[in-house]
C-alpha cells in the first residue's frame, strides 16, 4: 500500500479512530434481498463497446462530492486523489466539494440546463436515478465493468441492498461509494443510570425518551430529538416499523396508508402525550449530534455516515440500533447515502479517467479506509475482510451495530419524478406534525398530489 494507506491502516489498528456505520441500511454483514422498488435485474442486452484505454494524453476530470456529515471529508478525498494520481499521472483529478446532496445536485443541473459541460464524476443520492436518466444525463457503466478482467466478481462484491439503487432498465448506472443507513444513537449510560434497557418496541422507545426527559428551569434536556427538517428519510423507518413502507415501487406511493398515518400520528404523540422531545418541525439535523455528546439529548435518529463524529465528541458508552418497531423485539431502518455516476456531457477521455477513478476507490482498502474514518456503511464485502477493518471493528463495535442495522431496512423513497413527489410528502408531512392539518387530511392530500405527480411518467 502507499504511505497514506499504511498510515491509516496503522491508526485503525491501534488507535480509537472514527467509524464505520451500517445501512441508506441496506448494505451489511448481514444478507438481505434488494429494495424492493428497484428490482435488480441482470442485463439482458449485450453490453456496448467495451470503452478505449484511458488515453496516454494528460486528462484533467472534476469530481463534485458532498460534504454534508460530520467528517472530514474533503481531506480524506484529497489524500486518495494525491495516491490515485501517483499511479496514473496522466490523470489530474479537481475535486468541488459542495454542502450536500441537494447542493451538488443543482449546481450540476444549473450548469447543464444552461448549456455548460458538467463534471465527468459527481457523488449524489443512490435515488436520484430516475431523475438522471430521464434527464439524459448520465452514462450506463456496463462497457467499463465488461472490460474488466473480474466485471461480475467486481459487482458481486458489492452489498446486494446498496447495488439495487444502480440498475434500473437491465444496465448499471452507478456505483456504491457512501452509503449509510438510519440508525439510532443513544447515551448508553444515560440508560444504565436511569435503569432502563435499550427500546424494543414503540412502546419502550417512547417511555424510555419520557423517563430521560429532564427539566431544569428554562432548561429542557430532552430524551429524544428527531429531527424532520429534512423528514422523509428519517420518517420512513417508523413506517417500516410499523409494517408499511411509504413506496411500492417506482410509480407508487402510499402516503395515506392507515399504517403510515399510525406511524405520523406515533410521531406526534412522543411530544404531545409523552413529553419525550420538542413539540412539532425540529429542524435539529445539523445540531442534533453535538446534543447528544453535551447530554442535551438522551437519544437522537441521525445517519449512520455521523458514527464517527458522534464518538468522537462523547465522552460516554454510545449506542448504536435500528429503531425500534411497534411490536415488541422489532426493528426498522432504511438505507441511504450516494454513488457514483458519470456524466454523458462530459468528453469521452474524462468520462473513461472518471471510471478509473471509480475502479480505484473500490479497492475493498479504500472502501474500509472511508467507512473507519467516515462512518459510512463500506460498500463491499471484500472491504470487512480488510485486516484494517476487522481490528477497527474489535476496537469500536458501533461500526458493526450501524452495518447489522441495514438488515432490517426497507427501500428508501425513489421514484419517477422524485424531486416533486417527496417535497409534497415533506410538506403535508410537516403540515401534519406542526398540527396545521389532521393526520388523515394531511396524508390523503399527499397522496392525491402524488398520484398526480407520477402520471406522467407512469402512464
Amino acid at each position: 500500500m502507499k504511505r497514506n494507506i499504511l498510515t491509516l491502516l496503522i491508526i485503525a489498528l491501534f488507535a480509537s479512530a472514527i467509524v464505520l456505520t451500517g445501512c441508506k441500511l441496506a448494505t451489511e454483514a448481514p444478507t438481505e434481498a434488494p429494495p424492493e422498488h428497484i428490482v435488480e435485474v441482470a442485463p439482458t442486452e449485450a453490453p456496448a463497446e467495451a470503452p478505449t484505454e484511458v488515453p496516454a494524453e494528460p486528462v484533467t476530470i472534476e469530481v463534485y462530492y458532498p460534504v454534508a456529515i460530520d467528517a472530514p471529508i474533503a481531506g480524506i478525498l484529497n489524500g486518495y486523489i494525491e495516491e490515485f494520481e501517483a499511479e496514473n499521472p496522466n490523470i489530474t483529478v479537481e475535486p468541488v466539494f459542495s454542502g450536500g446532496y441537494g447542493d451538488v445536485q443543482t449546481a450540476i443541473t444549473t450548469t447543464i440546463d444552461g448549456g455548460g459541460q458538467p463534471p465527468a464524476l459527481a457523488v449524489l443520492l443512490a435515488t436520484s436515478l430516475y431523475d438522471f436518466i430521464n434527464a439524459d444525463y448520465i452514462v450506463p457503466m456496463d462497457g467499463y465493468i465488461a472490460a474488466m478482467d473480474d466485471g461480475d466478481a467486481f459487482l458481486a462484491d458489492f452489498l446486494p441492498a446498496f447495488m439495487a439503487n444502480s440498475y434500473y432498465d437491465g444496465k448499471v448506472w452507478s456505483i456504491p461509494f457512501q452509503r449509510s443507513a438510519v440508525v439510532m444513537y443513544y447515551n448508553a449510560d444515560m440508560f444504565a443510570d436511569a435503569g432502563l434497557e435499550p427500546p424494543t418496541s414503540w412502546q419502550s422507545w417512547a417511555e424510555a425518551a419520557q423517563a430521560l426527559t429532564v427539566i431544569e428551569g428554562d432548561v429542557t434536556n430532552w430524551g429524544l430529538h428527531f429531527s424532520s427538517g429534512w423528514p422523509y428519510w428519517l420518517f420512513q423507518p417508523l413506517a417500516i416499523g410499523n409494517g408499511q413502507n411509504i413506496i411500492e415501487d417506482d410509480c407508487n406511493v402510499v402516503f395515506n396508508d392507515p399504517k403510515v398515518m399510525e406511524a405520523v400520528q406515533f410521531y406526534i404523540d412522543l411530544s404531545a402525550v409523552y413529553d419525550a422531545m420538542p413539540a412539532g418541525v425540529q429542524p435539529s439535523w445539523g445540531t442534533d449530534p453535538t446534543d447528544l455528546a453535551s447530554g442535551a439529548s438522551a437519544m437522537i435518529v441521525h445517519s449512520s455516515g455521523s458514527l464517527a463524529g458522534i464518538i468522537e465528541q462523547a465522552d460516554f458508552e454510545v449506542g448504536v440500533m435500528p429503531y425500534p418497531g411497534k411490536e415488541e423485539g422489532t426493528y426498522a431502518s432504511v438505507p441511504g447515502g450516494g454513488n457514483f455516476y458519470i456524466f454523458k456531457g462530459a468528453p469521452q477521455e474524462q468520462q473513461d479517467a472518471a471510471w478509473k477513478f471509480v475502479e480505484f476507490l473500490a479497492q475493498p482498502e479504500y472502501a474500509a479506509d472511508y467507512s473507519i474514518q467516515t462512518g459510512y456503511i463500506a460498500s463491499s464485502q471484500s472491504a470487512y475482510e480488510t485486516d484494517a477493518m476487522i481490528a477497527y471493528i474489535a476496537e469500536v463495535p458501533q461500526a458493526a451495530m450501524t452495518r447489522d442495522a441495514i438488515q432490517y431496512a426497507g427501500a428508501e423513497l425513489a421514484c419517477q419524478n422524485l424531486g416533486e413527489v417527496r417535497s409534497i410528502f415533506h410538506n403535508y408531512l410537516q403540515m401534519a406534525f406542526n398540527g396545521e392539518m389532521s393526520v388523515a387530511e394531511a396524508m390523503a392530500a399527499a397522496q392525491a398530489e402524488a398520484d398526480a405527480a407520477l402520471e406522467p411518467y407512469c402512464q
